[in-house]
């Protein structure tokens, strides 16, 4: 029963990984591949860790998944606003089909 469920959860994570990849390639703009890759990609890697510890059940095992899944997720969510910002402040222009620009109605507004 846990076999089938923690391979269940590693091919999830495989194709989140996989989808990731692919918004990295078919996104338009720097942005949206940010936003793709550090969401997909950090539920992949939770996905694939939590089966993985489902096929070989082990406590400390547990414990170091549940550290690793917290530390990726607080990076990949650090890691791509910080790239994005300095993407924004660095002049990289955002795709034709983006509708709003907060950041810039914020700035003419002065705050």
């Amino acid at each position: 029963m846990w076999g089938i469920a923690g391979g269940v959860l590693i091919a999830i994570g495989v194709a989140l990984t996989l989808l990731a990849g692919i918004g990295l390639l078919r996104l338009p703009d720097a942005y949206n591949r940010m936003n793709a890759v550090s969401k997909a990609a950090s539920l992949g890697v939770a996905c694939t860790l939590v089966g993985t510890v489902l096929l070989m059940p082990d406590v400390a095992a547990a414990v170091k998944t549940v550290v690793a899944i917290a530390l990726q997720f607080i990076t990949a969510a650090v890691g791509s606003y910080a790239l994005a910002r300095a993407a924004y402040r660095t002049g990289v222009p955002l795709a034709q089909v983006t509708r709003f620009d907060e950041l810039s109605e914020r700035s003419r507004r002065g705050g």
